[in-house]
């Protein structure tokens, strides 16, 4: 069975993707920035941004029967990978628990300028502790 979560951004509809997508036990988190509502989420600040990101990702695993304990692999897209210990201390914040395979790279730009980092989560759903 394939369940879908969207969060109704216009760029989902446009692209034509979902936020998450559940098949079986497996969780594919779509790449995820800092938006809600149209407007980009802590403008200028990595940490705000991350943490912003990540309550998304959260809430999209959450509708999906997971948390983020269940996350095995998270990649990270950043504008500016000088600012990786901010980035990474947010993801630390979530993910300290799972302790996911991770990995940061920098990209030349996002979809807005305004946008300094994207995250793509999966996750594998009951297989937390195993």
């Amino acid at each position: 069975m394939r369940q879908l979560v969207s969060t109704g951004s216009a760029w989902e509809r446009h692209v034509g993707y979902s936020r998450a997508v559940r098949v079986g036990d497996t969780i594919h988190v779509a790449g995820t920035t800092a938006v809600r509502d149209g407007a980009v989420v802590g403008v200028g600040d990595a940490y705000l941004q991350t943490k912003a990101v990540l309550e998304i990702i959260a809430a999209a695993l959450a509708e999906l029967g997971a948390s983020p304990v269940d996350v095995v692999r998270t990649r990270i897209f950043v504008t500016d990978i000088t600012r990786w210990e901010e980035i990474g201390r947010a993801h630390g914040e979530v993910f300290g628990a799972a302790r996911p395979a991770a990995t940061m790279v920098q990209v030349s730009a996002l979809i807005d300028p305004a946008l300094l980092v994207e995250i793509e989560a999966d996750a594998v759903v009951g297989q937390a502790g195993s």
